[in-house]
């Protein structure tokens, strides 16, 4: 690898840039994504938990934190916040007295449509500025740099890390 930059990259500004304007869409988004959660109580690694368990729904914590690639530890922390939210319980594993298998709960099932449709709402606003071909083609240049830099499919990084707390628990959200 050479110590020079191309011919030219030197003066190129930030706005011509992938790195700076993937960092700098992806940071406007992803905070705007929480704000926009957040009157629902809950941040957007909770939101992508949920999505993962409603389809996993049974699955030991052992389970989830492989499939996500999350450090163990991680998902208890995660599991334990969502809890305390309301949102997952945790029950005997059938198979397994030492596991507890996560199950949605009622006040959970309530909330992800909701959520979903922030999620929705979202993507619709940031994709706006272009047409339906654009926007698949945007999807798939996007999904290979994704699988290029090995990020699971569907799995954020931002899982990876504690959850946010929030100091008022779901069930003082307004998710009626």
């Amino acid at each position: 690898m050479s110590d020079h930059p191309p011919p030219g990259a030197e003066r190129r500004p930030l706005a011509g840039r992938a790195n700076f304007l993937l960092s700098q869409l992806g940071f406007h988004i992803a905070q705007a994504f929480a704000a926009r959660l957040a009157p629902l109580g809950i941040a957007p690694n909770h939101f992508g938990l949920l999505m993962h368990l409603e389809h996993g729904e049974g699955s030991t914590q052992q389970q989830l934190a492989d499939a996500l690639g999350i450090h163990r530890k991680v998902m208890v922390g995660l599991l334990d916040d969502l809890e305390h939210r309301g949102l997952v319980e945790r029950r005997r594993h059938p198979g397994d007295r030492r596991a507890h298998a996560i199950h949605l709960t009622g006040a959970a099932r309530k909330l992800l449509p909701r959520a979903r449709r922030v999620a929705d709402q979202h993507e619709e606003e940031v994709l706006a500025a272009l047409d339906a071909g654009e926007r698949a083609q945007l999807i798939a240049v996007l999904q290979r740099l994704a699988d290029h830099t090995g990020n699971p499919p569907g799995v954020h990084p931002g899982l990876h890390h504690p959850a946010a707390r929030s100091p008022h628990p779901v069930a003082s959200a307004r998710i009626a």
